[in-house]
């Protein structure tokens, strides 16, 4: 299947692209896809917040074709 990620902030300048388009297998979770993504790209970044659909989600929401899947740094304030 199908899903859409995009990279916001630091990571998009870490991963060197804005989003991307990828197949990944059926009943993937979130996380898996992230634990993915940095393994190909051999960085190491733990703490990522998750969206998918513009909802914040848990790291062990599963996806479905089609889902546009966002990931952040952590937001810190001031």
């Amino acid at each position: 299947m199908q899903v859409s990620i995009k990279y916001f902030a630091s990571l998009r300048e870490l991963l060197g692209e804005a989003s991307a388009i990828v197949d990944i297998e059926d009943n993937v979770t979130v996380n898996a896809l992230w634990l993915l993504i940095i393994k190909r790209k051999n960085i190491e970044f733990d703490n990522v917040m998750m969206t998918v659909n513009m909802e914040y989600v848990k790291p062990e929401h599963r996806l479905k074709p089609g889902d546009e899947v966002g990931f952040f740094p952590p937001v810190t304030g001031g």
